[in-house]
């Protein structure tokens, strides 16, 4: 065999081992993301949803919850929360609501993705109706409110004294191509029409 033939099967070895390892590493990904995530404290998920079975608050004792909203690069919509910071006393059900603004000349609709910090809190955070359960659409220059109710499990850790609810939310409008898109993102990040 000569040189080239050594260097070529050599060459291919390395591009099929490099393969399979991207391959293994890209099912790895989900279980190191938990991991990661509950190391650190972001993207925690909540899983209590629907009607909330707990037990009423046996104390007094309040908590304050942050609500944040972020938009997906590609959304061009106005999303926050009717109120940044809210006190909730435990085991009490909260009403609240977050307002979107459609600014396009375009019919779109809207997914909002939760998270929950700190990651612990995650399982003491119910969420009784929230407007994340549904795609909200909205026609061109309409605005609405979308609701959340939700309740803080008494059993709350005496330790989490705040609890940061954050919504991102993404375009999820069907398109007859990939290839056309509405608006760009200028050099500095911001999207336009």
């Amino acid at each position: 065999m000569n040189t080239l033939e050594q260097k070529n099967r050599t060459t291919l070895i390395k591009l099929i081992g490099g393969s399979v390892l991207m391959f293994g590493f890209g099912f790895a990904l989900v279980p190191l993301y938990d991991v990661f995530c509950e190391v650190t404290g972001l993207n925690g998920k909540v899983t209590n949803t629907g009607p909330y079975q707990g037990k009423a608050a046996a104390n007094e004792r309040t908590i304050s919850v942050q609500l944040l909203a972020t938009n997906n690069a590609s959304m061009p919509w106005a999303f926050q929360p009717e109120q940044p910071m809210i006190k909730v006393a435990l085991g009490e059900s909260r009403h609240t609501a977050y307002v979107a603004f459609n600014p396009t000349q375009e019919h779109m609709i809207g997914q909002a993705v939760p998270s929950v910090s700190p990651s612990e809190a995650a399982q003491y955070l119910h969420k009784v109706n929230c407007f994340c359960f549904e795609r909200q659409p909205l026609d061109s220059l309409e605005s609405r409110k979308m609701p959340l109710l939700f309740v803080v499990d008494p059993e709350l850790p005496d330790h989490i004294r705040t609890i940061t609810l954050s919504y991102t939310l993404f375009d999820i409008t069907p398109r007859a191509t990939n290839a056309s898109h509405r608006y760009t993102t200028d050099t500095i990040g911001r999207n336009t029409l």
